[in-house]
């Protein structure tokens, strides 16, 4: 007996922390065997930032019956993998926050779930928060099934309630709440065992890449019909039906838990990794050589917004990072484009410059991020948004769909900041204890270093979530609302006593012993203007001393940023300078002559 489910949920709503429970309530782990947190946040990234990245499969055995259970992203930004990884499922478990319901995530996910005739499972978690609000959410859910087009069966989902960090889920809040065998149980009972053929040809579906230093190239996927042995020969043909390559499965693994285990054969329904093929993709179909007609793909949404990476060329270059030259980058952002699909890769006619697109600024820093630990130094631009243009010849741009949910008093602020990049405010209504919920449509640029603005108007106390709309008519101009920077004109270290007098100007980045540049921004000045300022320049020595001249440098502590934060602050003059030690910020031209000849071009 077999089931295939994908947990589905807002980012931060306890997915992987369900699946934790249900790991270890159904015995998949030693008595004596150590175990983390969050286990299928794999990745130190995932572990430090408390998201999942990677869409990551797992089994478990409930009552003599295998669950492949798919743990997926909850940000926007990974959408790309949860739209491949429902097409290896047959029903899907949505997971809401009993006090935020239902989020941009969950309708975007959930609409494509719905849309391929997935049977869904709702669960109402963290019901034992002080703010929960479950009926409400559970209206609000059945809410967004009818706004998403679902069918009477889809209409009739059961609901269960649950603390996945405490590992109990009921039917009723007046039930008594021991562990997780109601929502295992309803498992087999509502989703349906998938019906697939295993006397046909062997055909299967590659819906996720990965890499393993010991089998290199593996391809993830359900197998749709028929069965295969190691050492089979397979043909992989792409969604045009074109023949891709030949070649001979040396290896097929299932999941159980947390581990690849090796097999010798799988059968129609199971989902597999398979090892021995060098050219094959995601979307891609594996098959016999007897089969011709590739299995439909779900269409990947494509990327939004685009960064351009070059090497660094800062006075600093090659002093913090092993791998820094534009060979090494480019090997590195294909090998990324490869086994991404939602990433794109351009590049100039010299192979020095390499644009990379992707969904959102959260995406494409991890990948940064992730280059920059693996010893790689670069420069990034500012990122851009990708226009197109419709039959017409008209201008169309990215739209996305923005939650917020601010304290009341702060929302006239948030919609007048919003209005000023062109946003359309959809909805507005209260949310309880003084909270207000606010809707809008916003192109994407205007959304770009928003962020940081809006934790400052709402004094921290905002939640802004963001998703990808659609595409729509080009909404003009949006003014830039950031202030200039400070600029430095030396290097060297920088000096206490300088960057005193300097903090009136403005917010620093820095502090003192700092190293910097000419050139190299150091704060951000209070006014519309760039400053050029000398953060090296020392108090002069006198043996004179009189009353107010010898008191101590008390210093703002600078401010410090992420590199998602980093990326929207900077405009299209400047750089972000990454390297495994550090994050700098700097003007693209470092010469103060050549920044003004360049302002008059």
């Amino acid at each position: 007996m077999l089931r295939n489910i994908a947990i589905i949920a807002h980012v931060d709503h306890g997915k992987t922390t369900l699946i934790d429970s249900l790991m270890k309530q159904t015995g998949i782990f030693r008595k004596n065997q150590v175990i983390s947190d969050r286990l299928m946040d794999s990745g130190d990234l995932e572990k430090e930032r408390g998201i999942t990245i990677l869409a990551k499969p797992t089994s478990i055995i409930w009552k003599e019956t295998r669950i492949n259970i798919i743990d997926t992203p909850g940000h926007s930004d990974f959408g790309g993998e949860v739209e491949r990884v429902l097409g290896m499922t047959d029903g899907v478990v949505l997971l809401v926050d009993a006090a935020e319901g239902p989020m941009p995530q969950t309708k975007f996910v959930l609409g494509k779930a719905l849309a391929q005739g997935l049977m869904p499972i709702v669960v109402v978690n963290k019901v034992d928060r002080s703010d929960s609000r479950s009926e409400e959410v559970v209206n609000e859910v059945f809410d967004l099934f009818v706004d998403l087009d679902a069918d009477e069966k889809q209409l009739d989902f059961p609901v269960l309630y649950s603390s996945g960090r405490d590992g109990w889920c009921v039917n009723d809040l007046s039930n008594s709440r021991q562990d997780l065998s109601p929502l295992l149980d309803l498992i087999l009972i509502h989703i349906k065992a998938p019906k697939l053929n295993n006397n046909k040809p062997f055909a299967m579906l590659a819906t996720l890449l990965a890499s393993d230093p010991y089998l290199g190239r593996c391809l993830i996927g359900r197998v749709e019909q028929g069965k295969v042995s190691v050492n089979a020969n397979v043909k992989t043909i792409d969604l045009k039906g074109n023949e891709v390559e030949k070649g001979r499965l040396t290896k097929l693994f299932i999941y159980e838990g947390t581990e690849k285990v090796p097999v010798n054969q799988v059968q129609a329904g199971d989902i597999i990794c398979i090892a021995g093929l060098n050219k094959s993709s995601v979307a891609d179909t594996i098959c016999d050589d007897n089969i011709n007609s590739p299995i439909n793909a779900t269409a990947i949404d494509p990327p939004t917004m685009a960064v351009t990476i070059t090497v660094n060329s800062s006075p600093f270059a090659g002093t913090e990072g092993k791998l820094v030259t534009s060979t090494k980058i480019r090997e590195r952002l294909l090998a990324e484009a490869e086994s991404n699909v939602a990433i794109t890769f351009n590049e100039n006619s010299n192979k020095d410059a390499f644009e990379i697109g992707g969904r959102g600024e959260l995406q494409i820093g991890i990948l940064i991020e992730t280059m920059r630990r693996e010893g790689f130094e670069l420069s990034i631009s500012s990122p851009r948004v990708l226009l197109k243009k419709n039959e017409k010849g008209e201008i169309l741009e990215p739209i996305e769909e923005v939650i917020i949910d601010v304290d009341e008093q702060y929302s006239s602020s948030t919609i007048d900041s919003i209005n000023k990049r062109k946003g359309e405010m959809i909805e507005m209504k209260s949310m309880g204890k003084s909270k207000t919920r606010l809707l809008f449509k916003v192109p994407s640029r205007g959304l770009i270093g928003y962020h940081g603005q809006f934790l400052t108007e709402t004094r921290g106390t905002g939640v802004l979530n963001r998703i990808f709309y659609s595409y729509d008519i080009f909404k003009g101009i949006i003014k830039s609302r950031r202030n200039g920077v400070l600029i430095a004109t030396e290097q060297g270290n920088a000096i206490a006593y300088a960057l005193f007098n300097i903090q009136e100007r403005g917010k620093l980045f820095i502090g003192p012993q700092a190293k910097v540049y000419q050139g190299m921004v150091i704060g951000e000045n209070s006014r519309e203007n760039d400053l050029e300022v000398n953060v090296l320049k020392g108090k002069k020595l006198t043996n004179i001393r009189a009353s107010g001249t010898d008191e101590a440098v008390k210093l703002s502590p600078p401010l410090k940023m992420s590199l998602e934060e980093m990326m929207s602050f900077i405009k299209e003059d400047e750089l972000l300078e990454i390297t495994p030690k550090n994050l700098r910020l700097r003007k693209k031209f470092l010469d103060s002559v050549e920044r003004k000849r360049s302002s008059k071009l």
